[in-house]
């Protein structure tokens, strides 16, 4: 994805950089690799692999996992507490991931981190854990179409943080195309919050909730991306889903999982795996494109919720409501999607 920068005469540097690199990519695929030349320090930021084809499909797994996930969290929560849910879907993660990794010998990869590495850990699990929260105490007073265009605020500042803390670097085309994302969705906000008036003061609350946890979910996935200089996504992923599932055991109402029928059931879990792939398939985006351009296609993940809650009304009408967009609201739409194309396309022809 980046341009070369290496000479034509090799020197130890360029070298040590390929190396990095190919270590880098072959963790990720599980292979064995020479460590003869070490890793690059381990306080230096974190650069992207440079396999911006996978990093840009892996960044739409993600967004297509989050599109969906509003309508399963607001179809729950008429049987569970947020505290409850937000338990489950950690200790779920917790459970399935830690248990691969554990079989798979990774967890020791923990050994031995520096105190600067367990307090950015703490910090992620802290943050990730107050997004679940804040988010679904959000979806409970708003749409789920809503939820997610407001939530878009995330990967707007975690761009802003890419470029600020790790030094990417935006093209004039790509900052045109961060300005449409912004004006789209701004556009968009206030069509919907036209469409919703009659919602009052539960509305303005659900929107305050859902801002409140973009912040944190921000200064998260900066953490994380930092800390794929240390440790692998997964070996990231599983302390932050151990460490929120043992703080919200307190808040949560485990009985209440014995009262779910067999569809809620379904839904939740759903919920709990739609943690796994699209955490996953965030981090891993991360290993491989720069975090300014994968919150550049994240953007995109209001429109794929619409669509999709569009899709489930027709099917089954009862389990959740139509999203109310007007004219006005379809041009924001198309705003957003056209920024968000600009700057994760814009110089690919220029890019190795």
């Amino acid at each position: 994805m980046h341009r070369s920068n290496l000479p034509n005469a090799p020197s130890a540097e360029a070298m040590e950089a390929v190396v990095d690199t190919a270590m880098t990519e072959a963790v990720v695929a599980d292979l064995p690799v020479s460590r003869e030349h070490p890793p690059a320090p381990p306080s230096s930021r974190h650069q992207a692999s440079g396999q911006w084809r996978r990093g840009l499909m892996l960044a739409l797994a993600t967004a297509g996992f989050w599109a969906t996930l509003p309508m399963a969290l607001k179809f729950s929560l008429n049987q569970l507490d947020a505290f409850t849910l937000t338990w489950f879907r950690f200790l779920v993660a917790t459970v399935l991931l830690g248990g691969w990794l554990l079989l798979r010998g990774e967890l020791g990869a923990l050994k031995g981190l520096p105190r600067s590495a367990w307090q950015l850990l703490v910090l992620a699990a802290l943050m990730l854990t107050g997004n679940f929260v804040f988010y679904l105490l959000g979806v409970q007073y708003t749409t789920p179409g809503n939820a997610q265009l407001i939530i878009q605020l995330a990967p707007l500042c975690m761009a802003v943080g890419g470029i600020v803390i790790f030094r990417e670097r935006f093209a004039v085309w790509q900052w045109l195309g961060l300005a449409l994302i912004m004006t789209g969705l701004a556009v968009f906000f206030r069509d919907q919050l036209l469409q919703a008036a009659h919602g009052g003061s539960h509305y303005l609350l659900g929107t305050a909730f859902i801002v409140l946890a973009a912040l944190v979910w921000a200064v998260y996935a900066l953490a994380q991306k930092q800390l794929l200089s240390r440790l692998r996504s997964n070996v990231v992923l599983v302390f932050i889903y151990a460490v929120a599932s043992g703080l919200l055991l307190p808040f949560a109402h485990p009985q209440a999982l014995l009262a779910l029928d067999g569809v809620h059931w379904l839904v939740l879990i759903y919920c709990a795996l739609n943690t796994l792939g699209a955490y996953g398939a965030f981090a891993e985006a991360l290993v491989h494109w720069e975090a300014s351009r994968v919150s550049a296609v994240l953007a995109l993940t209001p429109l794929l919720c619409i669509g999709a809650i569009a899709l489930v009304h027709t099917l089954w009408p009862s389990a959740i409501a139509i999203e109310h967009i007007g004219t006005i609201g379809y041009i924001g739409a198309v705003l957003a999607v056209l920024g968000s194309m600009t700057v994760s396309l814009a110089g690919r022809r220029r890019r190795t």
